[in-house]
């Protein structure tokens, strides 16, 4: 007997309300497979897929935890866990780029996306790792802010940013530059999109606010929201990468910060004005096993008797 798993993005049971997409729908096949054939419903959030409790999950999580059969703890679960119990500031990979960032003319730059969607990245693990910077005393510590508006409301940055400001105020660190994630986290190999956020990493853009509440402030008077906000650099703070510096972009999932990790350390672009630097460079998890150089602090476990091994040990087939 052959058998398909097919997987629908995006479809789930929710509320009968009005507000379904899918209950309001004309659905006739999928009624009638309710209708005439045996079925189960599936949780797709929290603990059930390996994530905190109450997170919603997405489809990469939900691919995994199919693919493997069982439950398999997210990155995000497993470094929220780390900053709880505060093993995060002693990973060797962590103490590693805090000591290059602490040497002489060295300066340590923090990337990311500054939300509290945990989809892409999670707000608290930037606040641990600022703090881990100030404790280990670096000198010279910024945060490139990437912006949301896709897992989050289109309007909530600046209160992420008003957070994160908060708690910067006595520390070492600052806010150097800001970016909608439309730019900054491309993954469609848009490369001028890239180039905008690269831009402004290497201090290159002219643009720049007094602050990055005020500077995302100024983009919604213009109809323009937390994913397209361009980027801008914050006045009077020096915090351009430069060769030698340490980076440590902090999104765990991996996709989004592919092409910009990419510009940054692995390949010049010349019809952007795009070129490698030689950095010490970290990322939160492991976003391609072919770049070179790069530091990772959250590798993935190694995952064994996943759902295709058990098919294949059976003798089945499949495609």
């Amino acid at each position: 007997m052959k058998t398909a798993l097919i997987i629908l993005d995006g479809w789930g049971i929710g509320n009968a309300d009005g507000n379904n997409a899918i209950e309001v729908a004309q659905t006739p096949y999928v009624d009638s497979l309710n209708a005439q054939t045996p079925h189960a419903t599936l949780r797709t959030d929290g603990e059930h897929v390996g994530l905190p409790d109450g997170q919603m999950g997405n489809s990469e999580v939900g691919h995994m935890n199919i693919g493997a059969g069982r439950v398999v703890y997210q990155d995000l679960l497993r470094i929220d866990r780390a900053v709880a119990g505060g093993s995060m500031a002693e990973e060797p990979v962590l103490q590693e780029a805090l000591r290059v960032a602490s040497e002489p003319g060295k300066r340590l730059h923090f990337m990311g996306l500054v939300s509290r969607g945990g989809v892409h990245s999670q707000q608290a693990h930037l606040h641990a790792l600022v703090d881990a910077a100030e404790a280990a005393g670096v000198p010279d510590c910024v945060i490139h802010a990437f912006t949301d508006g896709r897992d989050t409301a289109p309007q909530m940055g600046t209160a992420y940013l008003a957070d994160l400001e908060a708690h910067l105020e006595g520390k070492q660190a600052q806010i150097a530059s800001v970016h909608g994630r439309y730019y900054a986290m491309d993954r469609d190999k848009r490369w001028e999109r890239v180039a905008q956020s690269y831009r402004a990493l290497v201090g290159e853009v002219e643009e720049r606010h007094a602050s990055a509440v005020e500077g995302v402030q100024a983009h919604y008077d213009q109809d323009i929201t937390d994913e397209f906000v361009v980027p801008f650099q914050i006045e009077g703070v020096d915090g351009h990468i430069r060769p030698g510096d340490v980076v440590l972009c902090f999104n765990f999932r991996t996709d989004r910060c592919r092409e910009i990790t990419q510009a940054l350390t692995q390949e010049s672009f010349p019809d952007h004005n795009m070129a490698p630097m030689a950095l010490h460079y970290v990322t939160m998890t492991n976003y391609d096993e072919r770049f070179n150089g790069v530091h990772v602090l959250y590798d993935k476990p190694n995952l064994v008797n996943t759902l295709g091994e058990t098919v294949s040990a059976q003798g089945r087939t499949q495609l």
